[in-house]
């Protein structure tokens, strides 16, 4: 048997480095590092050497590794009918059924093939589902899992929405007010990032990288910077590092202080509803100090940062982010101290950690319900081995556990920022060159966004392109732990655990 290749975050290895397997050799060999404690990052179709030969498929499969704190590669041939992997391992089914939809080919077995995005297949004449390549399907236009009996009913809401938020569709099966299945079917902000990225990277390209879901802007833009600099080569310096540090931090603090905002406007405690709202805000306009957007929009590119923080407007941020973070730590005292918000918060949306380890749970879904999920702790890249995390999680799983995940989420971002202010060098440096990306390579790129881990894998061709460029946002996985989460619920507590989770449907439809 061919040893493991096994790699770092944000390194790039040559693809004639990774053999390329029989599906059989892949399955073997993936199944003894399954056996470790293992996480499931990305696992795609792309074009093997032949020019859109539809026989010519390869398999790439990425899996990160605790024991050994990196990630192990495999590169497999692909048929057009495989043994489904979800069967051993769900983690994978949505992955499979992803390539089912982009490239026609079935694993067979697989428990609950339904699309995904519900676009044209990629190549080839028809997809797994027998849908012409020339009709385009209607999202959403699926069968639908039902519960038959007496007294049973079924509930539809979405796509559109009584608020102003993404459109996505949830069924439910429930009997009386208790819900037995919630299906939660997207697809409908599908835009084609990820075709849209081959060939690249093009000028357009950094744009369309903050924009695959504009509340994770930093989080996506650093993912790719550092996939860019690993191809190229390149290792940028502590001063970049730091300020990059430092906008993903902002990026959380905003969106964490506004979730638990949102969770309390959802049940009826308006004081910290109120609050939060307004504080995140704040936090945004930091950003904006920074670099003009307040989604961080044109600050992150590979190479470096387009704006700096200098000793004056480092003093002038110090003053906002404290004279914030003290009005941040009172709104959670009053939200976490409320006997009617705890007893509210209490034992909704409860998913056991077994279902959330089978289902790849990651970010405040996973460690609410005890995962260690944190990709800092687990793979850092080879410069940041020194830097230390410290381990947060909760216990029930519940809506207050996610909400309590988020809280000490705050008070160690918080503390992030105030070290990398007081220590920040004045080093003019923020930006350097970056080579062209090098050919026949694969990167890799690990980012602990706010809702949890980010995935970018990027293969070149022979001439340095994008011979394919793979995004795997948290909600990917994450949307199935709400699903989970109301098994048994009053269907009264779907908008409570919906906003628990708050996951990004565009970055999920890319």
């Amino acid at each position: 048997m061919k040893d493991i290749i096994r790699m770092n975050n944000n390194e790039a290895i040559a693809l004639d480095e990774i053999p390329l397997l029989s599906f059989d050799a892949f399955q073997e060999q993936l199944t003894g590092v399954m056996e470790e404690e293992s996480d499931v990052l990305a696992c795609f179709a792309c074009n093997g050497s032949s020019d859109d030969a539809t026989d010519d498929l390869e398999l790439i499969t990425l899996i990160g590794c605790r024991t050994t704190n990196n990630i192990a590669v495999f590169r497999s041939h692909l048929a057009s009918s495989y043994p489904s992997l979800t069967c051993h391992w769900p983690q994978f089914h949505l992955f499979e059924r992803e390539m089912a939809e982009q490239f026609g080919v079935t694993p067979e077995g697989h428990p609950w093939l339904k699309p995904v995005r519900f676009h044209q297949v990629w190549q080839g004449d028809k997809d797994v589902w027998g849908r012409d390549i020339e009709q385009h399907p209607l999202v959403g236009d699926m069968q639908y899992f039902k519960v038959e009996g007496d007294e049973i009913h079924e509930v539809g809401v979405g796509p559109v929405h009584a608020g102003i938020i993404e459109p996505g569709h949830f069924r439910f099966q429930c009997f009386g007010e208790i819900v037995l299945h919630l299906e939660i079917s997207l697809g409908f902000q599908h835009r084609g990032a990820e075709k849209l990225l081959l060939g690249g990277p093009h000028a357009a390209t950094p744009y369309q990288m903050e924009t695959l879901a504009g509340d994770t802007t930093v989080g996506n833009m650093l993912g790719y910077s550092q996939i860019m600099e690993s191809l190229g080569g390149t290792e940028v310096n502590r001063k970049i590092q730091d300020l990059r540090i430092i906008a993903l931090e902002l990026e959380r603090l905003a969106n964490h202080v506004g979730d638990i905002g949102a969770l309390a406007l959802d049940v009826g405690y308006l004081p910290t509803s109120s609050f939060c709202g307004r504080l995140r805000g704040d936090y945004l306009n930091m950003t904006a100090h920074i670099c003009g957007s307040r989604f961080g929009r044109g600050m992150v590119r590979p190479g470096g940062q387009l704006f700096d923080i200098d000793i004056p407007l480092r003093d002038k941020i110090k003053g906002l982010f404290e004279s914030t973070t003290k009005d941040t730590l009172g709104a959670l005292k009053l939200f976490f101290t409320e006997p009617s918000v705890l007893g509210r918060l209490d034992g909704a949306g409860e998913v056991h950690i077994d279902d959330a380890k089978k289902l790849g749970l990651t970010g405040v879904a996973g460690r609410a319900c005890g995962l260690d999920t944190d990709s800092r702790r687990w793979y850092p890249a080879t410069r940041d081995k020194d830097q230390q995390y410290p381990l947060i999680t909760g216990e029930e799983g519940d809506v207050f556990a996610r909400a309590h995940v988020r809280r000490l989420e705050i008070n160690e971002a918080t503390a992030i920022i105030r070290k990398k202010l007081d220590t920040l060098s004045s080093d003019p440096t923020i930006r350097m060159d970056v080579p062209p990306p090098r050919p026949n390579m694969l990167a890799v790129s690990l980012v602990e966004g706010w809702r949890g881990r980010l995935t970018h894998v990027a293969l070149t061709d022979e001439q340095g392109k994008f011979r394919r460029y793979k995004v795997v946002d948290p909600s990917f996985f994450n949307w199935s732990g709400l699903a989970m989460s109301l098994r048994d619920e009053q269907i009264s507590d779907f908008p409570i655990c919906n906003k628990s989770f708050n996951l990004s449907y565009c970055g999920f439809d890319l």
